[in-house]
């Protein structure tokens, strides 16, 4: 197999597979904060949470729902800035994501990646790991 890279770009290329692995999978968990309520351990993430209170109807009080799941919709995330931090959040982790696939695919089809697709690469990755971070747009 021929590659375009260097042997610079190819760790470049698996480290930023790893670190665009790692961000996926935190943005996909449910353990951003963790904390009681009610006595239970709680903890969530910008659209998932583990242990949630709910108002129970018939009993007339709040009861602790202890399994992890979504937000029932987008609008049920509790704040306009929690919804904007999933949204930038999942865009850092899907830019990050492009780069690392592309990346990797450079490692295997020659002329792929070319001096200037590696530079706009970088600062493609720069602009994800910032939304990713929460670093991004002013958080």
């Amino acid at each position: 197999m021929a590659s375009s890279l260097t042997c610079a770009g190819i760790v470049w290329a698996f480290l930023s597979f790893l670190c665009a692995a790692a961000s996926c999978v935190g943005f996909f968990m449910p353990y951003w904060l963790w904390g009681s309520q009610l006595e239970k351990s709680v903890s969530f993430g910008t659209f998932r949470r583990c242990s949630y209170p709910v108002r129970d109807e018939s009993l007339q009080m709040m009861v602790m729902v202890e399994e992890c799941g979504r937000y029932a919709s987008f609008q049920a995330i509790p704040s306009a800035e929690w919804r904007i931090c999933t949204v930038v959040t999942g865009l850092g982790c899907g830019l990050l994501l492009l780069v690392a696939l592309t990346a990797l695919m450079g490692c295997c089809v020659s002329e792929l990646i070319s001096r200037t697709v590696g530079r706009v690469a970088g600062g493609i990755q720069f602009l994800g790991g910032k939304c990713s971070c929460g670093q991004g747009m002013g958080m």
